[in-house]
């Protein structure tokens, strides 16, 4: 508690409480801990955030695996569709 002794702030806690009332420290205090409360909740807000936006990066940078293990993407970026083989039936149609 630094130089002052615990008379030193009894006193100072009665003089404030004199000052501004039991009423105004009341609500400071519901102020103080309403400000906490927010503080927190915004920091997990982030996190989770944080971790989405992490999760989905993943997701994006990661490589497809074929059936046999290997990658299929040798030189350039690989994409998600599939090429269907053409049927004689789709030959004759065109």
């Amino acid at each position: 508690m630094g130089s002052f002794s615990i008379t030193h702030w009894l006193i100072l806690l009665v003089v404030v409480v004199v000052v501004f009332g039991t009423a105004k420290l009341k609500n400071a205090g519901k102020d103080l801990g309403g400000a906490v409360k927010g503080f927190k909740e915004a920091v997990k807000d982030e996190e989770t955030s944080r971790a989405r936006n992490n999760r989905s990066l993943d997701h994006e940078n990661s490589t497809p695996v074929s059936k046999n293990g290997s990658n299929t993407q040798v030189g350039a970026q690989a994409d998600d569709t599939e090429i269907s083989p053409v049927t004689t039936d789709d030959q004759h149609k065109a």
